[in-house]
């Protein structure tokens, strides 16, 4: 049974490397729950469990060709979670010490090259101000009040995709008003995950 599973899960892999869509939406609902499992333990975030999620399988799909030479996918699959996950963890690590390496008095002399908090605070209410009702409300429960997207999908009376969506926009417009203004990811990263 399990060496018919591997054939088929290999005839899966070669159509979705000849392009095949329908193929590709079949191991997308197979393995997207491993994969947001995976991540959310792995970097105990919602945020960045779903945007593993749309990453890895995005990647997938732009790699498709070489999907052919693949032998156990779910190995495959686990070694790029991990890996992606890690790299997150990296990357936020790396930011963080980098605002623990920031000292009041650096702050004070560098008002010029950068933003102190307070103000970067007003931004972000700006920010917050462009945001759609729907996102303003999926970005307070989510990001504000730490629910978790299925709990502020209860309340919204929306679904967990819904929620998401509104929260993957609102990340991004907040984001695009800090870089418009000039304010380094660092203080940004400060205010939104602190």
């Amino acid at each position: 049974m399990s060496q018919n599973v591997s054939e088929e899960e290999k005839q899966l892999l070669l159509d979705i490397a000849g392009g095949d869509r329908h193929a590709f939406t079949l191991l997308f609902k197979k393995y997207n729950h491993y994969v947001y499992s995976s991540g959310r333990r792995l970097t105990h975030s919602d945020y960045w469990a779903e945007e593993l999620v749309q990453d890895i399988f995005f990647k997938i799909w732009q790699n498709r060709e070489k999907l052919g030479g693949i032998e156990n996918f779910s190995a495959y699959l686990n070694r790029v979670v991990r890996n992606h996950s890690f790299n997150i963890l990296r990357q936020l690590a790396q930011d963080a010490k980098s605002i623990d390496n920031i000292s009041s008095k650096e702050i004070a002399h560098t008002t010029d090259e950068m933003i102190d908090l307070k103000e970067a605070s007003v931004i972000l209410d700006q920010a917050l101000a462009l945001l759609t009702p729907q996102q303003r409300i999926a970005y307070d429960l989510c990001h504000i009040q730490g629910l978790k997207y299925q709990e502020a999908a209860l309340q919204m009376n929306i679904s967990y995709e819904t929620v998401h969506s509104h929260m993957k926009e609102a990340i991004k417009k907040i984001r695009i008003h800090f870089k418009a203004r000039g304010v380094m990811y660092t203080i940004l990263f400060a205010i939104l995950f602190a």
